[in-house]
């Protein structure tokens, strides 16, 4: 059967829209998280696909009578667990129109537009954040969209462990692992890079804790600078040394200055993963967030920087924000280029392929939901859109305190709160189950210095006041 004509599109789109929107108008009708046993939504299929094609036009109907009643709503104003995931109908319009296009944007050549609106766009978030004109393309470095934090990591990782052992006349590492490299990272470090050093193929043995400060969740520059002179002087390869800015448990941030100053002896890359906080340097009171990330005088800086705009930045999964401070470094790791994928243009050195700056070779064009947002938005937008969630976290870390039967697990960070029961644990966790079997809000729970904690992460699209005023009437019952 023939795809749709553009006019059939055109009928049919408008349906498809108006599911959209009336799903997002109605959100707060239903519980954030549905109560569904597992293999209810299977069950609700043929065992074959249907051999007859059906009407489109009933589909987003089906669609609710088979998942409506087993969803966890992320777009959800009551979503306050793990991170929020923006996935804003601003983001979703650029969204249509990447689709649209279809563009596979592997090479320059193969969709001039997909590269240079990334590099564009890129370049003006790297300026917005307040990032050093080296982690632009115009600078000599650039940015890419990777579709997560995790990938990014790894993409990190391989440039990291290429510059560790080049082979220049190869364009590939001049040994395989060896089982030397290390990656260094604490107990808060995201579980991404402990993925990335298993696919990697470092081994257990390539992921080094170190230990964080006496009463604080940060890395300890001193310890990462023993372990790291420990470890060379045992002909050991300090390979990567990952900084978290807004640690997923409580927010916490590692001394990335420090970080840096420990690394810098040993030629270790640098990476900073900022995957929620590093949005809100946005904001020129949150800025403080970059500490230590661009280049001091005469000093180094971090080698990558990574922050999700598809977290807190409006912006539809998948588009998490990847910037390294050379160009070169990426290519060197990653780029294999078969006579296929070979072109006048590619050969010139003059564009940039993004294929080189990842680990899949296809890549879509996700700029253009970024480019919506920023677009629509704009940057007062965007900031006004943080600083309500920061505003929101404040207030509810005041009535905390102020409550006999609540107090604060850790001091609150950007849109985050870590709170527990002033009982002790067993009511911390009962607490949390409470609060997530009411419907109205999700929380996610975590530890801090091995005893339960309450997370509250602000952050949803639609996240205002008024549901603050829910959050509380759940917590405080």
């Amino acid at each position: 059967m023939p795809d749709l004509t553009p006019d059939e599109f055109r009928s049919l789109g408008h349906l498809f829209v108006d599911a959209v929107a009336d799903a997002r108008a109605g959100i707060e009708r239903h519980p954030v998280r549905d109560a569904v046993a597992p293999g209810t939504v299977r069950a609700r299929f043929a065992r074959e696909a249907g051999e007859d094609p059906e009407p489109l036009a009933a589909f987003p109907s089906l669609v609710e009578a088979v998942t409506g009643d087993a969803d966890t709503r992320w777009q959800h104003p009551g979503f306050h667990a793990f991170f929020p995931a923006n996935a804003s109908l601003t983001s979703l319009l650029g969204e249509l129109l990447s689709g649209g296009a279809g563009a596979q944007g592997m090479l320059w050549s193969t969709s001039p537009a997909c590269t240079e609106v990334e590099q564009a766009v890129t370049d003006q978030l790297a300026r917005a954040l307040g990032l050093d004109e080296t982690f632009t393309h115009d600078g000599g470095g650039g940015g890419s969209i990777q579709d997560s934090a995790s990938s990014a990591a790894l993409v990190a990782l391989t440039a990291a462990l290429h510059r560790a052992a080049p082979d220049p006349a190869t364009g590939w590492r001049a040994r395989g692992v060896t089982g030397a490299e290390r990656v260094y990272v604490t107990a808060e470090t995201h579980s991404s890079l402990a993925k990335a050093v298993r696919v990697a193929g470092l081994g257990a043995g390539g992921l080094r804790s170190v230990a964080c400060s006496p009463g604080t969740r940060a890395m300890d520059p001193a310890a990462l600078a023993a372990m790291l002179a420990d470890d060379v002087a045992a002909g050991l390869v300090p390979v990567l040394v990952c900084a978290t800015v807004g640690t997923t448990s409580t927010g916490a941030s590692d001394p990335v200055a420090e970080v840096v100053a420990a690394a810098a002896p040993h030629g270790a890359w640098v990476h900073v993963d900022a995957a929620w906080a590093g949005v809100a340097a946005l904001c020129p009171e949150h800025r403080w967030v970059l500490g230590g990330v661009n280049p001091a005088p005469d000093a180094g800086g971090v080698d990558s920087f990574c922050t999700d705009a598809h977290k807190w930045l409006l912006t539809a999964f998948d588009a998490s924000l990847l910037w390294v401070r050379d160009a070169t470094a990426l290519p060197a790791a990653l780029s294999i280029t078969p006579p296929y994928l070979r072109d006048a243009h590619s050969d010139s050195g003059a564009v940039v392929d993004f294929r080189d700056w990842q680990v899949p070779l296809g890549r879509r064009f996700r700029a253009l939901k970024l480019w919506a947002v920023l677009h629509g938005q704009g940057l007062s937008g965007l900031r006004a859109h943080l600083r309500g969630h920061v505003a929101l976290a404040a207030e509810l870390a005041e009535r905390v305190r102020a409550h006999d039967g609540l107090e604060l697990a850790c001091d609150p960070v950007l849109s985050l709160v870590c709170l527990r029961a002033s009982a002790g644990d067993a009511a911390t966790t009962a607490l949390l189950e409470r609060a997530n079997g009411d419907g109205r809000v999700l929380l996610t729970g975590t530890e801090v210095a091995g005893h339960p904690v309450v997370r509250v992460a602000f952050g949803g699209v639609a996240t205002g006041p008024e549901h603050l005023e829910i959050l509380w009437d759940v917590l405080s019952a």
